[in-house]
């Protein structure tokens, strides 16, 4: 804590109701709530406070809530109140500031300035509740030449795909990152629900492996947790190149996340940061990726599709063309507003760019260069609703990866300290008291309901627009109109302005 910032928020405590039962300062492991035993009353110290409301949630008798505190800096338009108190942290510590949970400043996000068109009439809309509704996807290469055998039937020449019931997959979290709990979650929603979840890049649980067939694991440029067996675990390989959150540079796991079972996962040494290097030192141009891509698929024998995960940059359609070329079979791409468990603040707030525009992009041009079908594209970064799915796929996505929402369906409150190790929520820890408040069973029932909402969602609005599958979706870029977007914004997107006719 710096003498200089005031405290962000007040713990309002009701006395008529508080019985104190300490129950508040049982739950925070910030330990903010203190029981005085002079007074026989509780107290607060609010510098402590994240506002991650566990203790109002859990309070018996509602008798908490956490407000944004009055105590004011001069008004200064030109000095925010956040800028004041990043430069008073600096000043105290000498550190680069970090943070948590993806981008939180007020640019425009493009999918709420986006409406989805429905049919009516001479093309009328799909009942899914009585009429077929397929949104089983294929994730890799389509690109293949028809051939028969000597008896003319069709010979399967398919490269490895991933079968996803819907096109939503948990996008990577590492263990480490997040708990043992939160993984136990995501692995076994989606076992249930025939998707996908990502590894991240801290390597995979022993107890986990029995997921397999559901699990995407992750090779970062600090090759983490990675050995043969890990990677003939997994149903598809993902190389990370580049992250939404932060642009650029590498991982950075905090040292007091590094607990004995994240150290022999990762393969690293405990209570150290582990910081992967902002470039695979083995990758400097499209031709050593292609090495790498194709020494993994030697490794696992040609049995698993490979991702490359790229974070939403300026040149992204050109970098997605080389990657396609390179013999890739899915790329993932990330958003400048993914969350992630720590990212410098300044590398968060300010580098990337939307990815929605990125995804245009991406897909417009594989499209004109004639490779579109040789690799499928996968987008996340802040993709908050079915409706964004739905909008996705229109621009080019084949599917979705969703981070931020699950954890928000397991219990996140969004405080942004998952630096710190101290979710309240058991989530993003490793202090074994924690981890214990997040019941995989529960976490995975939730998560479950979520994505089958959304899936229902979906087929909803597809069923409104008179699509009956998410092939003809995909992008159908006709189906959308923009509201509010100027031209240049508008020709990147491709689409039209709400109200314009063809």
């Amino acid at each position: 804590m710096d003498m200089f910032i005031p405290a962000e928020y007040e713990v309002v405590r009701n006395p008529d109701l508080c019985i104190n039962c300490r129950v508040c300062e049982k739950q925070c492991a910030n330990e903010v709530h203190r029981y005085d035993e002079k007074t026989g009353r509780m107290t607060a110290n609010p510098l402590k406070c994240v506002n991650c409301h566990r203790c109002v949630c859990m309070c018996p008798t509602k008798a908490l809530k956490i407000v944004r505190s009055q105590d004011t800096y001069r008004i200064n338009s030109n000095w925010s109140v956040q800028t004041m108190n990043e430069v008073y942290r600096q000043a105290n510590s000498g550190g680069v500031l970090l943070s948590s949970m993806g981008n939180p400043n007020d640019y425009p996000v493009y999918f709420n300035k986006i409406l989805v068109n429905a049919s009516q009439v001479t093309n009328p809309p799909i009942d899914p509740l009585r009429e077929p509704m397929e949104t089983t996807v294929y994730l890799g290469k389509k690109d293949i030449e028809i051939k028969r055998d000597k008896q003319g039937r069709l010979a399967d020449t398919l490269p490895p795909q991933l079968k996803l019931t819907t096109p939503i997959m948990f996008s990577a979290m590492s263990y480490g990152s997040i708990s043992y709990n939160a993984h136990a979650s995501l692995a076994r929603a989606a076992e249930e629900l025939g998707i996908f979840y990502n590894t991240g890049e801290g390597g995979l649980h022993r107890d986990f492996y029995k997921y397999s067939k559901n699990t995407i694991v992750q090779v970062a440029s600090g090759r983490f947790g990675v050995h043969e067996e890990y990677l003939k675990a997994a149903a598809a390989i993902e190389i990370k190149m580049g992250q939404g959150a932060k642009p650029g540079i590498g991982g950075h796991l905090p040292g007091m996340k590094i607990s004995d079972e994240v150290s022999a996962t990762r393969m690293i040494p405990k209570g150290i940061d582990a910081i992967s290097p902002a470039p695979h030192h083995d990758i400097y141009s499209i031709e050593d990726l292609r090495q790498l891509i194709y020494t993994l698929k030697e490794a696992t024998e040609y049995t698993k599709p490979v991702i490359v995960k790229v974070a939403a940059v300026h040149n992204v359609a050109a970098i997605a063309s080389g990657i396609a070329r390179s013999g890739a079979d899915i790329i993932a791409i990330d958003g400048f507003r993914g969350g992630t468990g720590a990212a410098p603040t300044r590398i968060r707030d300010n580098v990337g760019i939307p990815v929605e525009l990125a995804l245009a992009q991406v897909d417009e041009r594989l499209r004109q260069e004639g490779i579109r079908d040789s690799v499928s594209i996968v987008v996340g970064g802040s993709v908050h609703s079915s409706a964004d799915v739905v909008k996705a796929i229109a621009l080019g996505a084949d599917a979705c990866y969703i981070g931020t929402a699950a954890l928000l369906a397991l219990g996140c409150h969004l405080c942004r300290s998952c630096h710190t190790g101290k979710c309240n929520w058991g989530i993003a820890t490793q202090r074994e008291d924690l981890v214990r408040r997040l019941n995989p069973e529960e976490g995975a029932r939730r998560l479950v309901n979520l994505v089958n909402a959304w899936t229902h969602e979906v087929q909803e609005m597809m069923g409104g627009m008179g699509i009956n599958s998410i092939e003809a979706l995909r992008g159908n870029r006709l189906m959308l109109r923009g509201v509010g977007l100027n031209q240049t914004e508008l020709s990147i997107l491709g689409i039209h302005h709400a109200g314009e006719s063809m």
